[in-house]
């Protein structure tokens, strides 16, 4: 029964492993709270997706026609930044504060928080900002 047991742990023990080597997904939020971000890699390739809703709402709206919400921001690595239509969001709760002042990098992308609202830009220098006021895309 020893050498099986050995033989799990040393299973699960490779697994914690190989869960360590695999991109993770990470939240981040404002000190205001009214903007919240999530960080998605895609396991296997150097892509990654960076979505920031904004509690309040984007003001002003966007002229397409979105059939749910008008939550936030979303990019992609590379291309330009998007407004989100969406029926969710992607607030955590639980996810750390950006403090004002603070930069945050990931993946290519680069945010910096700030008293007037949130930056974030990618690899190919495309991005958004993000205020109870106002937004743009670059």
């Amino acid at each position: 029964m020893l050498p099986a047991l050995a033989l799990v742990l040393a299973g699960s023990a490779h697994a914690t492993a190989s869960e360590r080597a695999a991109p993770a997904v990470e939240f981040f939020r404002t000190p205001s709270k009214n903007i919240a971000c999530v960080y998605v890699p895609r396991a296997g390739s150097n892509s990654a997706m960076l979505r920031c809703d904004i509690l309040s709402g984007l003001r002003p709206e966007p002229r397409a026609r979105c059939q749910l919400d008008w939550t936030g921001v979303w990019m992609a690595s590379r291309g330009r930044a998007r407004p989100t239509c969406a029926g969710d969001t992607v607030n955590n709760l639980r996810a750390r504060v950006l403090t004002y002042g603070q930069g945050w990098r990931r993946g290519g992308f680069t945010c910096f928080s700030g008293t007037s609202g949130l930056r974030c830009t990618n690899g190919a220098r495309h991005g958004f900002f993000l205020s109870r006021s106002a937004w743009r895309v670059f």
